[in-house]
């Protein structure tokens, strides 16, 4: 993990120059689960091991069982195939509109698939990002929980996305209790760089899912739950102060991410100001920490 990391770490010296101009002019109006609607690209084969892969993990709900549901499976390699449950919402469209966004705003070279991967997968090491959403019922087996805090310690980064509130969060708060018992996630401020660069946003956003957002349009609602006014975004950190994870609670980046071609307001109010601006500070961060 360490090599692709450091000479992913040179791309993006150079890779948000500018980012920021040329952000709003990049509105496409793409439909929903169209995947032929995604323009698609060829990585420099120079960096063919050093690509910015987009990894969804794939989890199960009940002890390890393989409760995956069927149906999906455009992903690439061990991802193929499987779909349903939690773990698969807003797939494929966010992983593939958020790869495009980053191989078209920075000069990252980026594998315009992305893969879908389980905790356990031994491939995992290969990959320093890695992206988990709906924890709200997600239940690891042991070897899950073996496997996750080996990525993390190791090196590995984890963002977790869309759960809101209360019972939601408790749950997720046991289960990665259960991976790191002996540390807390902590509250993460607007000062703090992951909000700040290379996108310099002026709150921590609250990003609902476009059906939430435009139900509320007219009373300025933004959350998708009365338990969940408030937005929070939390960091677990090692012992040397390196953020491992970060877990975006009462918002949902995802949907911003898939949704952006289904309507011009939500792309410019939630898609464009906020989801994708803090996904791209967020493998920024996570790519030079």
């Amino acid at each position: 993990m360490r090599r692709s990391r450091y000479l992913f770490v040179i791309l993006l010296m150079a890779a948000f120059v500018g980012a920021g101009a040329v952000f709003a002019r990049r509105y496409s109006n793409r439909g929903y689960s169209n995947r032929r609607s995604v323009p698609n690209w060829t990585p420099n084969r120079e960096f063919s091991h050093d690509i910015f892969t987009f990894v969804r993990i794939r989890y199960s709900t009940g002890y390890g069982g393989g409760d995956y549901g069927g149906g999906y499976g455009r992903g690439r390699g061990r991802g193929r195939g499987f779909g349903g449950g939690s773990w698969a919402t807003d797939y494929p469209d966010s992983d593939l509109n958020f790869s495009f966004r980053l191989h078209q705003l920075t000069s990252m070279e980026v594998d315009p698939e992305g893969i879908v991967l389980e905790l356990t997968d031994p491939e995992l090491v290969n990959y320093p990002f890695i992206y988990m959403l709906e924890p709200g019922r997600l239940v690891f087996s042991e070897e899950e929980i073996e496997c996750l805090r080996r990525y993390l310690l190791n090196g590995g980064f984890l963002m977790v996305d869309d759960f809101w509130g209360q019972a939601e969060w408790d749950n997720f708060y046991y289960e990665i209790k259960r991976v790191f018992p002996d540390r807390e996630p902590v509250e993460i401020g607007l000062s703090h760089k992951i909000f700040q660069v290379p996108y310099e946003l002026k709150e921590r956003p609250q990003i609902p899912n476009i059906s939430d957002a435009l139900r509320g349009r007219p009373y300025g609602i933004t959350w998708e739950r009365e338990d969940a006014k408030q937005v929070h975004y939390k960091a677990i950190y090692d012992n040397n102060g390196r953020m491992m994870a970060f877990i975006c609670h009462n918002t949902d980046l995802g949907d911003g991410w898939e949704r952006e071609g289904e309507n011009e307001w939500y792309f410019h109010e939630f898609s464009e100001k906020k989801a994708y601006p803090l996904g791209i500070n967020i493998v920024f961060y996570a790519m030079t920490h």
